[in-house]
C-alpha cells in the first residue's frame, strides 16, 4: 500500500539540526534551532524548574487522567501571569506547547464559526504557521510586515492590508520577539490594530511564544492586556517552552476571551470537544511543573530572575555581534541586529551566502538568513563573524 510513497522534504528548521548533528566538523555551529542556549552552548534545565519537579514528583500519588482542559490551577496561574487577574470572560485550555495551542484554537474557530476560514499571517512568519492553519482547513493570506531594505516594519502596507480583512477572518499577530525578524509592533500599532479589529470584525489570534525575552514578563504581556481591556473577543497561544525551558515537556495554553462569562463558558465546552478528538486529555508533568513555579512565591521569584538572565545574555550577544561585524564589514550598518528583539535576527544574508556558510564553515541557519543569536557563544563568536564577513565579500 505504501509502495509509491516518497520521502517528505525535511522540516526547514528541525531538518537543519539533524544535518548539523551529522556534520563531523568540530567547529560546527547551529544557529537554526529556536532554543535558548547558555554561553557553553547548552540548553539548561532552569533551577526553578528542577526544584519544582522535585516537589511535583514527591507528592504524586496517581497517574490517572487530568481534566480535558487541564488542571484548574494551570488556567488560574496562566491568567494571573498574563492578565494579572482571573477575568471572568476568559477561559484557558492546556495545549501541547504553543503549536498545540494554535492548532486547538484553529479547530475551535472552525467548530463554532464553520469551515472555509481565511487566516492572515505576517510576511515573513514562523514557517509552521502556514502549514498548521492549512492542515486545519484555512486559506492562508500573508500581510506585509518586514522591509529587508530598512530592517523595519512595513507599517503602512500592514495596515492597508488588514483593512481588507473580512468579518470572521483570523489574523495572527506576534505578541513580542517576532519570529523570524525580531522586529516588533509598538504601542501605537497595537492601539490601531484594536481599533481596526473592532471596526472590521476580524478575530485576533495572538501568538505569545517568547514572553519575557523582550523587556520582561510583565511588559511583554502588555499587548494581551490591552486586548482584554478593549472588551473585544480574541484568542492567544501562550508557550512556556522558551521562558521555562520546557521544550520537550510541551507546555502551552490556549486563551480564549469571549464577550461575557456565559459565552466564555459555552466556548469552553467546544474547547473540550476539539481537544477530545485531537489528543483527548491534558498532559500532566510539564503542566504541573509550570503551576508549581508560578504559584510558589520563592520559585516564581527565582524563575523571574532566570528569565532576566536569559534575556540579558541574548541582548549581550547582539551587542557583541554588532561590534564584531562592524569591525570586519565597515561599509554596512549592523546596528539593526541590536534593535531586534528576542532569539532571532534577520541578518540580510542571501541564500547563496547561507549555503557558503554551511558548506565551508559548517555554520547552519535557515536559508532566509535568520539566525538564533543564542547559538552564538564566547567560544564561537569570532569564528561566526569571520565566516559571515567572508561570505559577504566572496558570495553575491
Amino acid at each position: 500500500m505504501f509502495e509509491h510513497v516518497q520521502p517528505a522534504p525535511p522540516d526547514p528548521i528541525l531538518g537543519l539540526t539533524e544535518a548539523w548533528k551529522r556534520d563531523p566538523n568540530p567547529r560546527k555551529v547551529n544557529l537554526g534551532a529556536g532554543v535558548y542556549q547558555d554561553d557553553s552552548g547548552h540548553t539548561p534545565v532552569l533551577p526553578s524548574v528542577k526544584a519544582a519537579e522535585t516537589v511535583v514528583l514527591g507528592r504524586e500519588t496517581t497517574k490517572t487522567y487530568l481534566p480535558i482542559l487541564g488542571e484548574p490551577a494551570f488556567a488560574r496561574e496562566v491568567t494571573q501571569l498574563v492578565f494579572k487577574s482571573v477575568p471572568d470572560r476568559v477561559r484557558v485550555a492546556y495545549a501541547p506547547g504553543g503549536t498545540g495551542a494554535l492548532r486547538v484554537g484553529a479547530d475551535l474557530v472552525t467548530a463554532v464559526l464553520g469551515r472555509g476560514r481565511r487566516v492572515w499571517v505576517s510576511q515573513p512568519t514562523w514557517p509552521n504557521h502556514p502549514g498548521l492553519f492549512t492542515a486545519a482547513g484555512y486559506e492562508v493570506q500573508p500581510y506585509p510586515y518586514y522591509d529587508p531594505s530598512t530592517q523595519s516594519l512595513r507599517r503602512t502596507e500592514l495596515f492597508r492590508a488588514l483593512e481588507t480583512a473580512q468579518e470572521g477572518d483570523v489574523v495572527v499577530l506576534h505578541v513580542t520577539c517576532h519570529n523570524p525578524t525580531g522586529v516588533d509592533l509598538d504601542p501605537d500599532d497595537w492601539a490601531r490594530l484594536i481599533e481596526l479589529a473592532s471596526r472590521r470584525r476580524w478575530l485576533p489570534f495572538l501568538d505569545a511564544a517568547y514572553l519575557g525575552f523582550d523587556r520582561g514578563l510583565d511588559e511583554d504581556a502588555e499587548p494581551l492586556r490591552r486586548w482584554l481591556d478593549s472588551g473585544l473577543e480574541f484568542m492567544a497561544a501562550v508557550s512556556f517552552s522558551k521562558n521555562m525551558g520546557l521544550y520537550r515537556e510541551r507546555v502551552g495554553a490556549l486563551v480564549a476571551a469571549a464577550m461575557d462569562p456565559e459565552r466564555a463558558s459555552a466556548l469552553a465546552t467546544h474547547m473540550q470537544r476539539v481537544i477530545r478528538v485531537l489528543f483527548s486529555n491534558a498532559v500532566g508533568h510539564g503542566q504541573q511543573v509550570a503551576v508549581e513555579v508560578l504559584s510558589d512565591p520563592l520559585l516564581r521569584d527565582m524563575w523571574r530572575r532566570e528569565v532576566t538572565a536569559m534575556r540579558d545574555r541574548i541582548a549581550g550577544v547582539r551587542q557583541r555581534l554588532v561590534q564584531a561585524l562592524s569591525a570586519r564589514i565597515r561599509d554596512r550598518d549592523w546596528s539593526f541586529i541590536e534593535r531586534q528583539r528576542g532569539l532571532f535576527s534577520y541578518t540580510g544574508l542571501t541564500e547563496a551566502q547561507v549555503d557558503h556558510l554551511r558548506e565551508r564553515y559548517s555554520i547552519y541557519m535557515t536559508r532566509d538568513g535568520r539566525v538564533n543569536v543564542a547559538g552564538i557563544t564566547s567560544a564561537n563568536l569570532e569564528y561566526v563573524a569571520d565566516a559571515i564577513a567572508d561570505a559577504i565579500r566572496t558570495v553575491s
